[in-house]
């Protein structure tokens, strides 16, 4: 008898093969069956009309604090996600000499968006080296299993000191043969890989740029070596890739013998820039590197509301003298008085810096009870106040006035050049593409991306009217098997005997995002933007029940994931590679 058996549900397997009918049998925390009619179990869940999938497995998180003092990882945790990837973009808490401690927080708070109270009073800092740092997250129970990256900052900061933080150094020898033997170490004991920021839009708290913009050829050659000794992890960079850019890190997945993640997203200061970098990557696999673009879902939505750490108002005089008041008592303020509005309204107060942002006001969007990440031209705040003749800060402050203070404005950040997704959608079915980008548990005050997973197989399989979607198979496979093999985790993300039980049992039809919402639950009563999701039925990871018609167990069977500690030909009984589709419908 099995120790769980799925019944009769629409098995959508990770691979992208055509959905069928079967039964899912788990014993062990492992798959032992996948078939038409698996024997009886101690458990049985009826799933007929509901899809069943493996985990989801997200790549690009930020969750290096959180992981140390949030046992649920949400929102990762709300939206069928089963494993995830943190330590990227080249940030992160790990290793840290005596005192460095505060620049590695402020680089965080710049860079990520997450508060430096927030970080000071969670995160407790119990490690050194990355292995310790490592040791201290397999020790604490968990919703779902983590893995972890070197990050390039950390390692420049601990091998040179307040050196590292400067541009104008560089690294000696000695000091780069330090920096590869950490990362050496580093992988050795299970890393899943190294991770670097090269974009310009990257800094610390403090507005200064972050240490790695500057790495240079030598330095960057000096890692790559160390990783071709260690013979293990995948090189993950965030790049503006202007010039020269990709071939510098080409050349160092070349030298290290090891897989190129580049975060690809359109800007609007060059929007075909991405379909350049995407040509790079196909060239750089002609030539037998390993390299894959990570990309999203949506738009780079930056959410404006009365709670947010972006608004309009934000330095306007009289809004800094509410500084003192809570939210609440604020939105009563400003409710009660009108010339309070008026104010806001006409006098315009910002710095350059946020001044560009807001001069984007006309194309943000009401985020309105039905929520549309693909908005038309024809909705936006600008579109509104031509018909109108309302300016669009007064729309804006009405926007974010209603459901008590609670209001939220969507302006398409990155991703959306042309008012729609369909350049979104190239990226997406390019077969050198994996899911990426949605930067969970980080910008806290501005983006909420994290929700990504529902988004894909809501919008993109079912609702999307403004273009072409994809099949749910297509879908389910991006975020399954094709994320978990770009980081050498073969033991999950495809339904098959001998895999990893991290299973969905998912009710496609009633699938739905809920609206994003600012709660404070961060450490020190710290901020952050949530979305949760409805029609999660269950979520098992290693066979274990965390999720029940969307909420948790209370169960946490989450573990480290070490790298090596599975690969395609290891992963004890797997038959995952005879599933391998020959091609994949979009």
């Amino acid at each position: 008898m099995h120790d769980l058996v799925i019944r009769g549900g629409t098995v959508v397997d990770g691979t992208g093969a055509t959905r069928r009918v079967a039964d899912v049998a788990v014993d062990a925390g492992l798959i032992t069956a996948v078939t038409e009619h698996a024997g009886p179990g101690r458990r049985e869940i009826d799933a007929r009309g509901l899809l069943v999938t493996p985990g989801f497995v997200d790549i690009h998180t930020h969750y290096d604090g959180q992981a140390t003092w949030d046992p649920f990882l949400t929102p990762s945790s709300w939206h069928g996600v089963t494993t995830v990837v943190f330590g990227n973009c080249g940030v992160g808490f790990a290793p840290v000499r005596p005192g460095a401690v505060p620049y590695l927080i402020n680089l965080m708070q710049g860079v990520e968006d997450i508060p430096e109270i927030v970080l000071s009073e969670g995160v407790k800092f119990d490690w050194e080296t990355f292995p310790q740092f490592m040791d201290s997250i397999a020790a604490m129970p968990r919703i779902m299993d983590v893995g972890t990256q070197v990050p390039h900052a950390a390692l420049r900061l601990y091998a040179m000191g307040d050196r590292g933080a400067n541009h104008r150094e560089r690294p000696s020898a000695t000091e780069i043969e330090h920096m590869g033997s950490m990362l050496e170490e580093a992988l050795n004991q299970g890393a899943l890989g190294f991770t670097s920021s090269r974009t310009n839009k990257h800094r610390a708290g403090d507005g200064r740029r972050v240490p790695t913009l500057s790495a240079d050829h030598a330095e960057l050659q000096g890692l790559a070596q160390a990783m071709k000794r260690a013979g293990k992890g995948v090189i993950e960079v965030n790049s503006d890739f202007g010039p020269g850019e990709f071939e510098l890190m080409r050349s160092m997945a070349e030298t290290a013998g090891r897989p190129l993640s580049c975060l690809m997203v359109q800007v609007d200061e060059a929007p075909d820039r991405w379909r350049e970098t995407l040509g790079q990557i196909h060239a750089a696999r002609a030539d037998h590197i390993e390299a894959n673009g990570q990309v999203g879902c949506r738009p780079i939505g930056v959410l404006i509301g009365l709670e947010t750490t972006i608004n309009p108002f934000a330095e306007h005089p009289r809004w800094l003298a509410m500084a003192s008041l809570t939210p609440a008592d604020r939105y009563v303020q400003l409710c009660q008085d009108s010339g309070l509005r008026d104010a806001l309204v006409r006098e315009e107060h910002c710095d350059p810096a946020l001044q560009r942002l807001i001069d984007k006001l006309p194309r943000a969007h009401v985020i309105g009870e039905l929520l549309d990440y693909e908005p038309d031209a024809s909705t936006n705040l600008g579109a509104i106040s031509q018909h109108s003749g309302r300016s669009v800060r007064e729309l804006a402050l009405e926007a974010m006035m209603a459901q008590h203070g609670k209001g939220l404005l969507l302006l398409p950040h990155e991703n959306y050049h042309h008012g729609n997704l369909d350049d979104v959608h190239d990226m997406l079915v390019d077969e050198a593409t994996i899911m990426g980008v949605a930067d969970a548990g980080a910008h806290v005050g501005v983006i909420c991306d994290g929700s990504a997973p529902t988004l894909l197989l809501t919008h993109w399989t079912r609702d999307r009217v403004r273009g072409p979607k994809l099949s749910i198979e297509f879908a389910v496979h991006k975020q399954t098997q094709a994320t978990a093999a770009a980081y050498g985790l073969f033991d999950r993300g495809v339904l098959a005997v001998g895999l990893k039980a991290d299973i969905n049992v998912i009710d496609h039809d009633r699938l739905s995002l809920l609206r994003p919402e600012v709660v404070y639950d961060l450490p020190a009563g710290g901020r952050r933007l949530i979305q949760k999701a409805q029609g999660y039925r269950h979520v098992f990871v290693s066979g274990v029940e965390t999720v029940t018609d969307d909420a948790f167990t209370g169960a946490l069977p989450g573990k480290l994931v070490r790298g090596g500690a599975a690969t395609a030909s290891t992963a004890a009984g797997s038959t995952a590679g005879q599933h391998e589709p020959q091609t994949i419908k979009a």
